[in-house]
Formats: C-alpha cells, structure tokens, sequence
C-alpha cells in the first residue's frame, strides 16, 4: 500500500495539472469539444484524490491532518471537490480553471514536502478530529470559492465599465451569476464551518479536559469570519445587500480568514498547535 500512496503522491499533481489545462483550453476556445469530457476528469482527479487520502489513513492509522502539508493535499481536494459540486447543482462550467489552479497550487507543495509519519500524538487519531478538519476545510474552500468568484465579478464589471468586451466578457457567466456563484459558495462554506464549530465544541472537552480556552486565538479567529458570513448572508436573504457590496464582503472575509490563519499557526500561541 505504501508504494501507491507514493505514486499517487507523484501523480495528483498532474492529474490536477491535466485537468486544469483541460478547462483552460474549453475557456480559451469554447465550443463544445471538451464540454462532457472535462467533467469527467475532473471526477477521476478527485476520485484517485480520495482513494490516496483514505490509503493514508489506513497505513498511517491517522486521518491525514498531523502536519501542514497533509492539510494542503486535504485543502486541495477540498477546493475542487467543492467546485464540482456547485458544477453539478448549476450546470456552470466556464469557471473551473480559476477553481481548479489553487488545488495546484496546493497539491503540488504537498506532494513536495509531505512527511510520512507513523508516530503521532494519541489526539490526531480521533476520528472525531478528522471530521472537524474535513469540515473546517471544506467550509474555508467554499469561502475561497466565494472570494474567486467575487474577484471574477469585480474583473467583468471593471471590463464593462470601460467597454472592454473580450474573453473575459465572453467566457464568464454573467455578474448576476457570478454574484450568486459567489453566494452560494459562502453559504456552502458557512454550514460546513458551522458544523466544524459545532464539533469542536463537542470534541474539545473530551480532548483537552481543563486544558484549553474558548479564548485561543484560533478560535476567535474563526468565529469572526464565521459572524462576518452569517451577516452578509443574513442581509442577502433579507434583500437588503446584493451585487457589488455582497462580493467586496465575502473577498473581505476571505482575507479575515486567510489573515487569521497565519496569525494563530505562525505568531500566537494555540492548543491547536500539534506539530
């Protein structure tokens, strides 16, 4: 088992890359040449995806969160999982390489730098941790797909504006769609986050009895980005925020996020510290 977690290791990367290019050429050329096609391998990425991540945790014995780069490859099928998801529910098809490239991104420093570790705190065995982490990575790729997506929908108003009517224009789908592509996305990833708050608060007093804050850093980190998309969600629902001041909110809490993380894993001192 061991030698095809290694070539699978080797091998995501390019299946991710091949997809990628995949969907860069059908948004480069249109038509309907790779329409079906580039669906499919997307699902055959994320299937081998799966397949290396469960091989992982059985000859490890440890979901595949002990260490930052098993988070990245989590983080990476997360991201694209996440994508075709929203694919299949819209049928939209024309934004998978602005999705699929950070999966590279991911994958690719994972595959580089992944330690195999056989000995690990007793806590990174809880299976109730590894589902917090798998939500808590989904819902933060449903909030990067929202920040893409805003970015997208500031890109086509910009080129609007100024009369600029090329790829971009012709490629994307509309700023109505993007902006509920953006939408849908943060709502995706407010639930997962929601859940993965949840099941923190139930595993933290089994884990770490009298031996954690509800005060870390991390926590406070993620309930502010998790009170920052309850309210624009709130607002949205409610018809009182749309269009340009909804995305500028989700690529806001995109950043609280990304800011935070690197705060409580690099400066601040966290429980959450297992490695």
């Amino acid at each position: 088992m061991w030698s095809s977690i290694d070539i699978l290791n080797i091998l995501l990367p390019f299946f991710y890359l091949t997809t990628f290019l995949i969907y860069f050429y059908d948004f480069q050329k249109g038509g309907r040449k790779f329409f079906h096609s580039k669906r499919l391998f997307l699902f055959l990425t994320l299937f081998f995806h799966f397949l290396y991540l469960l091989m992982r945790t059985i000859a490890f014995d440890h979901p595949p969160i002990t260490n930052v780069f098993e988070i990245f490859t989590v983080l990476a099928f997360s991201i694209s999982f996440s994508y075709f998801i929203l694919e299949l529910v819209t049928d939209i098809r024309g934004t998978g390489p602005f999705i699929i490239i950070i999966s590279i991104l991911f994958q690719v420093i994972s595959s580089l730098f992944i330690e195999d570790l056989l000995v690990v705190r007793e806590v990174l065995r809880s299976n109730l941790l590894g589902f917090h982490v798998f939500s808590a990575l989904l819902g933060y790729s449903g909030i990067t797909m929202a920040a893409v997506y805003g970015f997208l929908y500031l890109i086509l108003y910009k080129d609007i504006k100024l009369n600029r009517f090329g790829l971009i224009f012709n490629r994307l789908p509309s700023l109505e769609v993007l902006e509920k592509l953006s939408f849908y996305s943060a709502v995706i990833g407010f639930i997962l986050l929601t859940i993965a708050i949840l099941v923190g608060i139930i595993w933290l007093p089994r884990a770490f009895p009298g031996g954690f804050s509800y005060t870390d850093p991390k926590l406070i980190g993620t309930f502010a980005v998790w009170f920052l998309y309850s309210i624009g969600i709130t607002f949205k629902l409610l018809g009182r925020w749309r269009g340009k001041k909804l995305i500028i909110l989700s690529i806001i809490g995109f950043l609280l996020a990304i800011f935070s993380t690197m705060l409580t894993n690099f400066l601040a001192q966290s429980f959450h510290s297992f490695y």
